[in-house]
Formats: C-alpha cells, sequence, structure tokens
C-alpha cells in the first residue's frame, strides 16, 4: 500500500495562523454574545490543529492527546457557556454585548 502525500507542517502552521487570526478579529469585531463564542472556538480550534500537525511532523502522539483534552475542555465550555448566554438573554433579553454592558449599575 503506498504511503499517503505528506503535507509539509507549514501549510498546517498557516492555516492554524490564519484561522486564529479569523477568531481573534470575531472577538474584537463583534457584538454578538454567541458569535463571540463561536470566534473563541476557532480559535481553540486553531490550536488543536497547530499541535496535530506538530505532533504528526515528530511522530508523537502527545499533540494528538492534548488535542484530545482540549476538545473536551472546549465541549465543557460550551455546555455552560450556551447555558450562561440562555440565563442572560432570559432575563435581559438581549445577547448584544454592549446592550448588556450599558444595562449595568
Amino acid at each position: 500500500m503506498p504511503a499517503p502525500s505528506s503535507i509539509p507542517v507549514e501549510y498546517f502552521v498557516i492555516l492554524s495562523a490564519v484561522l486564529f487570526i479569523m477568531g481573534v478579529l470575531g472577538v474584537l469585531v463583534r457584538r454578538n454574545a454567541i458569535m463571540i463564542f463561536m470566534s473563541i472556538e476557532l480559535m481553540l480550534n486553531a490550536a488543536n490543529l497547530a499541535l496535530v500537525g506538530f505532533a504528526r511532523q515528530w511522530g508523537e502522539v502527545g499533540g494528538q492527546l492534548i488535542v484530545f483534552f482540549v476538545i473536551t475542555v472546549a465541549a465543557a465550555e460550551v455546555a455552560v457557556g450556551l447555558a450562561l448566554i440562555v440565563a442572560i438573554y432570559k432575563s435581559k433579553k438581549t445577547i448584544d454585548i454592549d446592550e448588556l454592558h450599558a444595562l449595568e449599575g
């Protein structure tokens, strides 16, 4: 059976950097709490992609194990974060970050 084509690790790192930058821009630009939440998840997945790329390059499973734990923590974060967003929406009737900040006091 022929070996799969080897994709250079630089491609993984470049794609990971682009995804991470998109996530940072989403956090900085968006005002909707769900969109900010999705941007944070995009940044976590970008870091996971870089870890898997480096683990593949070095032939180690350590990076893949870390990714497994990051995905586990991200799943718990999603559950808690969405519960908080729903609770805030029920009490304030909005999830716009600027409006929620204006309601303080």
